[in-house]
């Protein structure tokens, strides 16, 4: 079944929670797919991920645009949404709209995210016909400006903020929010009061949908954060591979006769 926006509030809906991962390739994005996974995020933690930078702001819209084709190529049924990097839509709602029709044409993608309360730039990018998923509680673009990765919404006042964040970002005409690491009981109380979906990352199991990027999924990089379940150890596993394949090599037992013409 093809996922689209109004797929996910028709699961809200329902009461049936929604899986998303990140993908920045066709292997990672064809997989999930088959998977089931409902929704596929051509995130910019690309940046600390794939292109080994040191956070998300540093990665570029060029950069992104090759990962967004290579995921909306291959996945067939997956909502593909495009993160709108640091520096591409907080100027304007006219920059933002820029940025998001570029990426939709480039990329193929379903639909958009950007993080932050920037209610100005969501609605003018809902009403050219572009979806928009946002983004509050912690996020990573503006790593600095939050004095690092700490969890948000923790006394009433930044409670409250959030839950006001979240009711005008439904208003502004946002498909659904990823909530990142806010306390559990806040997320859920969001999650009731809103009519669109929540996308939890760090808040607890009482969102609409999960979200975790893939690499911390699968247990590919050195480390993941407390809210990530690594369920598979895929750095190991690989690594354990490609000794295997040089002891191989340096013995001459591959190629073998049957890897051979």
């Amino acid at each position: 079944m093809k996922i689209r926006t109004s797929t996910l509030r028709e699961l809200k809906n329902k009461g049936i929670r929604f899986a998303a991962l990140t993908s920045y390739d066709m292997h990672t994005a064809s997989i999930f797919d088959a998977a089931g996974i409902e929704v596929l995020l051509v995130g910019d933690s690309a940046s600390d991920n794939v292109l080994a930078n040191q956070g998300t702001a540093p990665i570029t819209l060029d950069e992104m645009i090759p990962f967004g084709k290579a995921v909306a190529r291959s996945a067939q049924n997956s909502l593909v949404v495009f993160d709108l990097p640091f520096g591409s839509y907080e100027v304007s709602s006219e920059q933002a709209l820029i940025t998001s029709i570029r990426a939709m044409k480039e990329t193929g993608a379903a639909a958009v995210k950007l993080e932050g309360a920037k209610i100005d730039q969501i609605s003018r990018i809902v009403d050219n016909g572009i979806p928009v998923m946002g983004h509050v509680g912690f996020t990573p673009q503006t790593l600095h400006g939050l004095a690092g990765y700490k969890v948000q919404g923790r006394d009433q006042e930044n409670a409250d903020r959030l839950m006001s964040e979240c009711l005008a970002i439904q208003k502004a005409g946002a498909f659904a929010i990823v909530l990142e690491m806010i306390p559990a009981a806040l997320a859920k109380e969001i999650s009731i009061a809103l009519e669109i979906p929540t996308i939890g990352i760090g808040a607890g199991s009482d969102c609409d949908g999960q979200i975790l990027v893939w690499q911390d999924f699968a247990g590919l990089g050195e480390r993941s954060p407390k809210f990530a379940k690594k369920y598979l150890s895929l750095r190991e596993s690989l690594q354990a591979a490609a000794v295997e394949y040089r002891s191989e090599v340096q013995n001459g037992s591959f190629p073998a006769i049957d890897q051979q013409f």
